[in-house]
């Protein structure tokens, strides 16, 4: 059954084929409704003011907390802290956890697999800290190595940090594996970016085993601006604020200041109260099809795609085997530069990214300066896959090399 109906852009937009889901989902109606019926109905500051409006839009707030952590096999939703998105929750843990734990000597470990939101912070808190920057490197068809992996951990570890998928090729990595192999070498935090999970899969935190998880409410059909971290209550206790200022503070003198307790002194200033309620229907929106269901409709796709571009003469394909990625699948056609392949596409209605899709340390090491990238979700069927194929012969003929 298609679902295509229940998108407003796609549904007005018949000869669109989207698949950048990787980079920010279309929002179904039913999103969109609870966006406005907030704003409309229950539209006020949370926990700022005694009226009847503003505990209405607490208890909006407050129950979109409970219903993530609910998606999210969270049991304590205080645990939860909104953010921004993945990006601004990774910089939290590197610059509250990371700033008052690590120092010269130590060392931080990441993988060559990390989008630059997972790297970047990491390596310039090393940086600053003067501790080691340590990069796990991948197998040939874009998996984690983790004989590399068991050779970087050590005592000397303060951090791991990994994508429990990428973002580039859609390598779905073997968290409970890396969390064993972490515990056993070393008494570092693990911080996972689940930003390309939580869409895709059923995700529970308290079973992974991870220290933080970082996820995307526009990933997931939820709005942009909206995401969140998930922490170890002792951890999170434990961290100075990130932000100042707002309902972060319990207590302020002249000379000292207190903090609120969880989540909020983590949420300094007002918050994206909308967006939060958005990101909490998103999540009904997809209990209600059922995330195995959406990894079986995207893997049945991103397999058939697999199959089709593999056999056009020309075409690289990076990453695993179907079997062992998301909905995503990344590849290259001879000497046609990704960008030019994705203006051909977008002549006929077809949305794909081109570029080093914020992954350079990966491209490096694929030894390409970009791919291009198609990515598979719920409202995407058989018409689109077509469609992408056709696009891909298309610029085949359009640049001289003789079809298959």
């Amino acid at each position: 059954m298609s679902r295509r109906a229940d998108f407003p852009l796609l549904a007005s937009n018949p000869d669109l084929h989207y698949l950048d889901s990787a980079a920010t989902a279309q929002k179904p109606t039913v999103v969109l409704d609870a966006i406005r019926d907030f704003y409309e109905t229950s539209y006020a500051n949370p926990h700022r003011g005694a009226y009847a409006l503003s505990v209405a839009a607490t208890d909006c707030y407050d129950h979109a907390r409970s219903r993530m952590a609910t998606f999210l096999g969270l049991g304590d939703p205080d645990c939860l802290v909104f953010t921004r998105g993945t990006t601004e929750a990774l910089n939290l843990v590197a610059s509250s956890w990371g700033r008052q734990n690590v120092s010269r000597g130590d060392e931080i470990v990441v993988t060559a697999l990390e989008h630059h939101s997972n790297f970047v912070p990491w390596q310039q808190l090393a940086i600053e800290k003067g501790a080691a920057f340590k990069v796990c490197e991948l197998t040939p068809d874009g998996q984690l190595d983790l004989d590399c992996l068991a050779g970087l951990l050590s005592p000397k570890t303060k951090i791991l940090a990994f994508n429990h998928v990428s973002n580039a090729l859609g390598t779905i990595n073997p968290v409970a594996e890396i969390v064993r192999m972490a515990r056993e070498r070393t008494s570092a935090i693990v911080v996972c970016d689940g930003a390309q999970a939580v869409p895709h899969m059923r995700v529970g935190f308290d079973e992974l085993g991870v220290d933080f998880y970082a996820f995307s409410g526009h990933k997931m059909c939820g709005p942009m601006g909206i995401g969140g971290l998930i922490g170890r209550r002792d951890l999170l206790e434990a961290m100075p604020p990130y932000q100042m200022g707002g309902d972060m503070i319990e207590f302020v003198y002249d000379e000292t200041t207190t903090w609120n307790v969880l989540p909020h002194k983590f949420e300094a200033g007002t918050p994206n109260a909308a967006g939060a309620v958005g990101l909490a229907a998103a999540a009904d929106y997809l209990d209600a099809i059922g995330m195995d269901e959406v990894l079986k409709h995207e893997r049945e796709l991103v397999a058939e795609a697999y199959a089709r571009l593999s056999a056009i003469d020309g075409v690289t394909i990076y990453g695993p085997v179907p079997s062992l990625r998301s909905g995503v699948i990344s590849f290259t056609l001879s000497d046609v530069h990704p960008h030019d392949l994705a203006t051909i596409l977008d002549g006929d209605g077809v949305c794909i990214r081109a570029g080093h899709h914020c992954t350079q340390p990966l491209m490096r090491r694929l030894d390409v300066s970009s791919t291009a990238r198609a990515s598979f979700y719920i409202y995407n069927d058989r018409t689109d896959l077509d469609a992408l194929i056709e696009g891909v012969m298309k610029a085949k003929e359009i640049f001289g090399h003789a079809a298959v």
